[in-house]
């Protein structure tokens, strides 16, 4: 009974702080997807479930493959599309895994923010409660937590007609802010924003739903994020 109130306070939550977009259609209505003997917690909203992509082919999966999953088994990921900072904070809060560690975590969160007119002083409140908290569940090893800036949607073809240049600015004013944020805190900063940018030139960057990473571009992800990762499971 105490698991159902709980699981039923996590929804309700949930519903009254997202507000509705065509962000807002996630891939499992909970978000979670709690694996027990994960070492690997990822963290995030769209772009860590994949939107419009089979899961496996989200840059979670992408990241297990490459480094074996002796190393890290699948991982636990609580994300779905739509989520802000607030509704992370939220869904961590009714997962059922604060006590738990990790090896690994990773943490990519803020573009539901900047679409939903987020403040700038409130996404920053919000990011470091939640690096905080990665940094937890990484038995408080910051080095063991990997922060990825927010992919640059201007370039997609869903923002085709929308104002593309104050969207970029958004994007790297909330990016200036995690990335203060996360290196002030010893944890290691992934920018793919650059690559997100590229999809403007390649069409294969981006999902069938002109608007999500494929899985070509996690893929590109993945080839910075790997070795950063590597590096610190062997120290």
């Amino acid at each position: 009974m105490k698991t159902i109130f709980s699981f039923l306070l996590l929804v309700i939550a949930l519903s009254g702080c997202a507000k509705k977009s065509e962000f807002d259609d996630p891939i499992d209505p909970n978000g979670l997807y709690i694996n027990p003997t994960a070492k690997y917690l990822a963290l995030g909203d769209s772009y860590t479930v994949g939107q419009s992509i089979p899961l496996d082919q989200s840059f979670p999966y992408q990241l297990t493959r490459l480094l074996g999953r002796e190393q890290t088994g699948d991982p636990t990921i609580i994300a779905a599309t739509g989520w802000t900072t607030t509704n992370l904070i939220y869904a961590i809060d009714g997962s059922g895994v604060l006590d738990k560690k990790f090896d690994v975590v990773t943490l990519l969160i803020g573009v539901n923010d900047q679409y939903q007119g987020v403040s700038a002083t409130t996404y920053s409140n919000n990011f470091t409660k939640l690096l905080n908290t990665a940094i937890s569940f990484a038995d408080n090893k910051p080095k063991r937590v990997f922060v990825l800036s927010i992919p640059d949607y201007s370039v997609t073809p869903y923002a085709a007609s929308s104002d593309k240049a104050q969207i970029a600015a958004q994007i790297d004013q909330f990016n200036a802010i995690n990335k203060q944020i996360t290196l002030a805190a010893g944890v290691s900063y992934l920018d793919i924003t650059d690559i997100s940018r590229k999809a403007n030139q390649d069409a294969d960057l981006i999902a069938g739903d002109g608007l999500h990473p494929s899985a070509k571009m996690y893929s590109l992800w993945m080839e910075r994020l790997e070795p950063l990762v590597r590096s610190a499971l062997s120290q």
